[in-house]
């Protein structure tokens, strides 16, 4: 792969079309379109780890994807200031705007997510995979003939958000121009952060795009001269797109590191442990200038020590990410990098995530506040998909037509194909905010009414 013809301006759907001309690049129109957009504001009422609404300020999606974008930007602009070095010639070219193309991806990478985050997805896949939704495996509609194909069937029982923000941003929905968002091909595949279908998921549920989307994700890929993998016949599966590295690092340092920041502000790790774990990122000598520089700047409130400690941290993994990066650009250009950029750190940096990880794992993910909101999450979800369902096989019954009336005409639960039927549903819940669903939800079993 190279560089040049990696970095592409050229956007989904508009293939044709003259570019605008104007002060902004054309990624930075991507950032522009995305931070203005519906699904965008909708992530400020998503949950990230813990419970929404609360007293104390916790991270929701909203906040996650401006901050993964903010250290995205400093991982692309690093990058590509060292790659310039290195590489001279490409001076003139996309390189200099890698930057944007990373903080636009970012921002967009959590687009997808449904309501109540990973546990909203394991209730899609698990509805129809050991649910209710299992018939639909079999099924097949008596006058056409219609039924899901295998990938289709992989399609939703592996559900995942990666492949969903790849839909919503690509899918031609009812009244909007094809391309979907008509975003920038590089900004596109910097999102797809496991580049292959569903039928290759395996266990772990991962995948890039859904098979509605498969013909978009070919074109993308081969326009950018991405390597494609041997895989079974009739899969897909290529090798990731550069930049995604430095997407996915972001990410990685965000939700690690500030996951360790709500978990302090709401007492589940005491200050002392937060210290220990945020001081383990540096070297001794490192470790005495961040005492010296909290002692001179006269910081006593043990919040503002952890947002120091915290900011440190997130500058250092971000020069560790870039080195690493940088350091791995031939491999990475010849589809041969294997890992996260987290994953070839320096050793001191790198044992201090891992403890992190540990630590996240133990106490923060498995407390008892964040389960509670995965068990009710997992109960509203799978409810909500079951109800739509049967009204989206069942459209001629009475509940049913009064069910899909309160659905927006851009999705397309009355299409003629089954395939394209469920995933209107999951299209319509997964846009769904956590207060959205959870209100449908109690309105749908009797336990609210609206006020006439």
């Amino acid at each position: 792969m190279n560089w040049i013809q990696l970095l592409s301006s050229q956007r989904l759907g508009l293939e044709t079309e003259q570019q605008h001309r104007d002060d902004r690049t054309e990624f930075q129109r991507d950032y522009d379109r995305l931070i203005f957009s519906a699904p965008f504001r909708r992530l400020q009422n998503k949950t990230q780890v813990f419970p929404l609404p609360g007293s104390i300020f916790v991270h929701n999606r909203l906040t996650h994807s401006l901050e993964v974008s903010s250290v995205g930007r400093s991982l692309g602009n690093d990058s590509a200031r060292l790659l310039l070095e290195r590489h001279p010639e490409l001076r003139d070219t996309h390189l200099n705007e890698m930057g944007s193309i990373v903080s636009a991806a970012c921002l967009a990478h959590d687009l997808g997510n449904p309501p109540f985050g990973h546990s909203g997805e394991r209730a899609i896949a698990t509805y129809f995979s050991e649910g209710d939704g299992r018939w639909l495996q079999t099924y097949c509609d008596p006058e056409t003939g219609d039924r899901l194909t295998p990938t289709q069937w992989n399609d939703i029982i592996h559900f995942d958000g990666n492949a969903n923000t790849f839909r919503l941003l690509t899918h031609h929905f009812e009244g909007r121009r094809p391309g979907g968002f008509v975003m920038t091909y590089s900004t596109l595949a910097s999102i797809v952060k496991y580049p292959f279908c569903s039928d290759l998921a395996g266990d772990h549920q991962k995948f890039g795009f859904f098979d509605a989307e498969r013909e978009d994700y070919l074109r993308i890929a081969d326009e950018l001269g991405v390597f494609r993998l041997p895989s079974p016949p009739g899969t897909l599966r290529y090798v990731r797109f550069p930049l995604t590295y430095l997407v996915e690092a972001a990410d990685d340092i965000c939700y690690e590191i500030m996951d360790i920041e709500d978990a302090h502000k709401l007492k589940i790790l005491t200050t002392a442990d937060t210290r220990e774990l945020l001081m383990a990122y540096f070297t001794p000598e490192r470790r005495d200038e961040i005492h010296r520089n909290l002692s001179r700047l006269d910081v006593y409130d043990v919040n503002e020590q952890i947002v120091y400690l915290r900011s440190c941290v997130i500058n250092a993994l971000e020069g560790e990410c870039v080195r690493a990066f940088v350091a791995a650009e031939q491999e990475i250009l010849e589809g041969r990098f294997q890992g996260s950029l987290i994953q070839h750190i320096s050793d001191i940096p790198r044992r201090a995530y891992e403890q992190c990880v540990n630590v996240s794992y133990r106490h923060i993910y498995h407390s008892k506040d964040v389960v509670d909101v995965e068990l009710a999450g997992f109960r509203v979800m799978t409810s909500l998909v079951h109800q739509m369902v049967e009204a989206a096989m069942n459209p001629d019954r009475a509940y049913s037509q009064l069910l899909l009336n309160r659905v927006s005409r851009q999705y397309q639960i009355r299409a003629p194909r089954l395939y394209d039927r469920l995933m209107a549903v999951l299209d319509y819940i997964t846009g769904m905010t956590d207060v959205y669903a959870l209100d449908l939800y109690r309105k749908l079993n009797g336990m609210s009414f609206p006020i006439i």
